[in-house]
């Protein structure tokens, strides 16, 4: 169980880092394609979008593929649209090559995190569900700060996606080489899949995370400028922070496994939704200088990687028969918000300025806290009436005489 979950965690960490990489060569990429820097932000939305509208779509019409062909394929569609991406010099085409790189990403993600479900017993269900997110909190931590890094070097950010792509190769080669076979789910339809929407528990809960997520990224998909005063505008010292960032991040994933096989999710969550709040509320402040800046992202990596694994656990607990779907549509819903973040981030920049972008993410992380709430009053109030409806006594039929 755990080589195999190491695998999915390692081809994450590819997916991951194409996901956060762009943030930090936002500005060049900006430069060297001719567009305002909000305009290339879409080049984040562009790869989202693409993974959260098809994520559900290919798990439904990848069902009955064999979990290894499907996990091969998605890598090389996801090079291929990084390639595109670090060779063309038109911005429509470099777009359309993160909407293919999204597609990779919509192929492998959902699919990695339910074989990680399915291969764990209950009782260590949690640890296996952040083992494999791990790797995308270790793409923050060492993938995005590396590549950051490189186009800072450089001084060519196409060598940034240059080394993205080379990681979706050491990721197919270890997933043909190392990952033994995974059971095939069972074949569900698109309108099975998305039907767990219409449930009014598992509606808050995907609520709750496009919110928090929302919010978070708003500030993430422009940091180069946000955090502008605390580095200086030196692209090595932005490396620097992302790594901090992508440490908190892993410690942050990993240790919230543990906590939500002790105390349970509603606790975990509620308690990083309010840290992560108070942290961005107060970012015009600490992101001025860099010793605060260091602290805020610390306070900002932990707590919010902290909440994906106890959020899908929720999702997981409250319709355990539908795991496969739920983890394919939160995954989704996580990348509905970071491509809807660049245009709250853009709209925020024209309002109050890159330096103020933390308060309006925070306005968005504390509405999530209340849908958090409230999924949690709606389970409960589930759980109590099918549990008096069990406690009733079968009304027994009239025999005919």
């Amino acid at each position: 169980m755990y080589r195999s979950l190491a695998v999915l965690a390692a081809g994450m960490f590819a997916i991951g880092t194409d996901s956060f990489v762009i943030a930090g060569i936002l500005p060049d990429a900006a430069d060297s394609l001719g567009v305002p820097l909000g305009t290339a932000g879409w080049l984040l939305t562009a790869y989202a979008l693409t993974y959260a509208v098809l994520g559900p779509v290919m798990a439904a019409s990848t069902t009955r593929w064999p979990r290894r062909t499907l996990f091969l394929t998605g890598f090389v569609v996801f090079t291929a649209g990084n390639l595109v991406t670090a060779f063309v010099p038109v911005f429509g085409v470099a777009l359309a090559g993160r909407a293919l790189a999204g597609l990779g990403g919509a192929m492998i993600t959902p699919a990695a995190v339910a074989a990680a479900a399915a291969l764990a017993p209950a009782e260590r269900r949690g640890r296996a569900i952040a083992v494999v997110m791990t790797g995308l909190s270790a793409a923050t931590a060492l993938g995005s700060p590396v590549g950051t890094a490189i186009g800072s070097l450089t001084g060519n950010w196409r060598a940034t996606m240059v080394f993205v792509s080379v990681l979706g190769v050491l990721a197919a080669v270890g997933t043909a080489l190392f990952l033994p076979p995974v059971p095939m789910p069972p074949a569900v339809p698109l309108r099975t899949r998305i039907a767990p929407l219409a449930d009014r528990r598992i509606g808050l809960t995907l609520l709750t995370t496009l919110l928090v997520y929302t919010g978070l990224y708003t500030v993430y998909s422009f940091i180069g400028e946000s955090l502008d005063r605390a580095t200086g505008g030196s692209g090595t010292t932005l490396a620097a922070l992302l790594f901090v960032w992508g440490l908190a991040a892993t410690a942050g994933t990993l240790g919230s496994g543990s906590l939500i096989d002790r105390f349970g999710s509603r606790r975990i969550i509620n308690t990083a939704i309010t840290v992560v709040a108070v942290d961005f509320a107060l970012l015009p402040w600490t992101s001025a200088h860099l010793p605060s800046a260091v602290v805020a992202i610390l306070v900002w990596g932990a707590c919010g990687w902290a909440l994906l694994a106890p959020q899908t656990h929720r999702l997981i607990t409250t319709a355990p028969a539908a795991a496969p779907l739920l983890t394919g549509l939160a995954s989704a819903t996580v990348y509905v918000g970071v491509s809807a973040a660049p245009l709250v981030g853009q709209a925020g920049m024209t309002w109050c300025g890159a330096h103020r972008l933390g308060p309006v993410g925070a306005v968005l992380i504390a509405a999530g806290l209340l849908a958090a709430e409230a999924a949690h009053a709606t389970i409960t109030r589930h759980g109590r009436r099918k549990s008096a409806a069990g406690d009733q006594p079968v009304p027994r039929r009239k025999v005919a005489r």
